[in-house]
């Protein structure tokens, strides 16, 4: 049991409480246990998967995975970390980003072992009575120690009497699915926490509340999100996938290992980081696209960055067809001997249209034009005179 609660406990940021999970897992219960998306774009993301990753685990410890989609909750659209009101989607926007939630999910879930459900189930038939009765649960007072909302009151900004029901109906979905675990990103505690004592209300035992670090966009400020369109999806193309990984910052590298991968983070600082942010993307790619998707897409990757890295004012200069690359250097004024140009080349510092070369390439005859490169700076164009 004691390494289950590990497990489990892996990269989280609140386990609420770990008393609890452990006397429930000491009975031998199967939890059920639940994790709630709103569609409200077509692409699951990749910080969606740091908290599918923590449901997989609860799978695979042989525990019943509720996957919800908010097909109604969406309707509202979720006001954590909102400095403003959500746009209103249509049924037909939240329908359409719905259908390729499951195919999308199960590229990390069991899909024989997932129970698939759907919010408007429960709450569409809720009606006025059951709504009042819901909302009578909690007071004014309570929602606005939310930090966002607590803020935007402060600051005069509008918030909805809508906006005020949607943790309410959340907790309500775990009132209805009698879910034991409930999961979510460190932005979602209020909402799981208001699970709990609806629960109890309703004359349920309370859900646990799990909630894991949040993962930043490609901003690197706010998070992975659809709405702010700083987002790496599922179903990216692997060649936008693995250019938008290479795009981030080193620092943010560190955290997307530390949180979608289980890389030895010891082994990763001591890479360069170029080399780091080349094998993550590679990695992630390729779990989500393939291995031979995620080849390709590294090799194009390198293509167009190798083009970028070529300045367009570089110098040109002639030789004739029985040169040595190490002659080059020299005439370029690259290195002061040529010594100095075979210990470069040895060092795999000279490269030939982007492509390192050896000591034997050095004394071959290259034979057409072409652009030396030594070290990281230094380029020259060469034209080869028969």
């Amino acid at each position: 049991m004691r390494e289950d609660i590990e497990l489990i406990k892996r990269g989280t940021s609140d386990l609420i409480s770990v008393k609890e999970l452990e006397e429930r897992i000491a009975k031998g219960k199967k939890l059920r246990v639940k994790l709630g998306v709103d569609p409200t774009a077509p692409d699951l993301h990749l910080g969606h998967t740091v908290i599918i990753n923590k449901l997989k685990t609860f799978q695979n410890l042989g525990h019943q995975i509720i996957f919800l989609i908010g097909d109604f909750t969406a309707r509202i659209g979720d006001p954590s970390g909102r400095s403003e009101v959500r746009p209103v989607m249509t049924r037909e926007q939240i329908e359409k980003n719905a259908k390729t939630y499951t195919d999308q999910v199960f590229k990390i879930l069991d899909r024989e072992k997932t129970i698939v459900e759907y919010n408007s189930k429960w709450l569409e038939t809720l009606g006025v009575d059951g709504l009042l009765k819901l909302a009578a649960k909690s007071t004014v007072a309570q929602m606005l120690v939310r930090d966002d909302f607590e803020k935007r009151y402060k600051s005069d900004k509008p918030i909805s009497i809508v906006e005020f029901l949607y943790p309410l109906l959340q907790a309500y979905d775990s009132v209805a699915l009698k879910a034991d675990v409930e999961l979510g990103g460190s932005d979602q505690k209020f909402n799981l926490l208001l699970g709990r004592q609806i629960q109890k209300d309703y004359g349920l035992e309370p859900q646990i509340v799990l909630t894991v670090p949040l993962l930043e966009g490609l901003d690197g400020i706010r998070k992975m999100s659809k709405s702010y369109g700083n987002y790496i999806a599922l179903n990216d193309n692997p060649n936008d996938m693995f250019g938008k990984i290479m795009s981030i910052s080193d620092e943010l590298m560190f955290k997307y290992y530390e949180l979608l991968t289980q890389a030895d983070l010891k082994k990763i600082k001591e890479m360069h980081p170029k080399e780091a942010k080349a094998a993550l993307a590679f990695e992630i790619t390729q779990r989500y696209c393939g291995e031979d998707e995620a080849v390709k897409a590294k090799e194009e990757f390198e293509k167009v960055f190798a083009k970028k890295d070529i300045p367009d004012d570089i110098n040109q200069l002639e030789v004739t067809g029985d040169f040595k690359v190490s002659d080059i250097l020299i005439k370029a004024s690259f290195v002061s001997s040529g010594n100095s140009a075979r210990r470069l080349i040895k060092q795999g510092g000279v490269k030939i249209n982007s492509k390192k070369i050896d000591a034997d390439t050095e004394s071959k005859n290259i034979g057409s034009d072409f652009i030396l490169q030594a070290g990281k700076r230094n380029f020259v164009k060469i034209k080869v005179k028969s």
